[in-house]
């Protein structure tokens, strides 16, 4: 099964005026995740998604006279293409490639917590 990938975008910081432009974005907080639509049971004895995610920022530069979305109007849609854009695919690639690694270390997991026999 192959893992599908979600991009959100939870906080666009922004110039409250700009070149003559209002709330202008200048940095993307973003979060990519990803899961394999399985689960596994954690430490805990709970059994959860197996998934994984990386977090980051990118920072855009508007130009005076160039196209420009007013705030209200911006899609997510939008500003995907600007974060992907930012990175490139390879950094993209590298992104999914890490979180396919933490979703296959909780499948497979390489080490594990245990209780000791005297806290239990």
């Amino acid at each position: 099964m192959s893992n599908t990938y979600t991009w959100s975008f939870p906080t666009l910081t922004a110039y409250p005026t700009y070149e003559s432009q209002t709330d202008v974005v200048y940095t993307v907080h973003w979060v990519l995740s990803g899961t394999d639509g399985g689960t596994h049971v954690n430490f805990q004895g709970q059994t959860v998604p197996n998934q994984g995610s990386v977090y980051g920022t990118v920072s855009l530069t508007y130009t005076a006279g160039s196209a420009f979305t007013p705030f209200a109007q911006l899609t997510e849609s939008q500003v995907q293409g600007w974060v992907t854009s930012a990175l490139g695919a390879t950094q993209v690639s590298a992104l999914e490639a890490s979180i396919d690694q933490q979703i296959q270390q909780q499948v497979t997991p390489t080490s594990v917590n245990l209780t000791p026999p005297w806290s239990a």
